[in-house]
């Protein structure tokens, strides 16, 4: 069976994030399918200062549950 279709994904590290935070970009966008670990990793960036600008739900998958969500952050 396709199991992993149904798993939620995990989000980001916090190296990675960490590691995106040292190269200073202008702007992140962060696309992700699961708001619980999106929302864990946009409050790690809020604490090496970033803020979030945009939200924006995109619903890929009609007649699903299953949204995409895209988060535009800044310095």
């Amino acid at each position: 069976m396709w199991s992993f279709w149904i798993r939620p994904r995990t989000g980001s590290t916090p190296e990675f994030l960490d590691a995106v935070s040292r190269m200073n970009p202008e702007k992140l966008i962060y696309i992700s399918c699961n708001p619980k670990t999106q929302k864990r990793d946009l409050e790690f960036l809020k604490k090496k200062g970033w803020r979030v600008q945009m939200i924006q739900p995109v619903d890929l998958f009609p007649h699903t549950e299953h949204t995409e969500c895209i988060v535009v952050v800044s310095r």
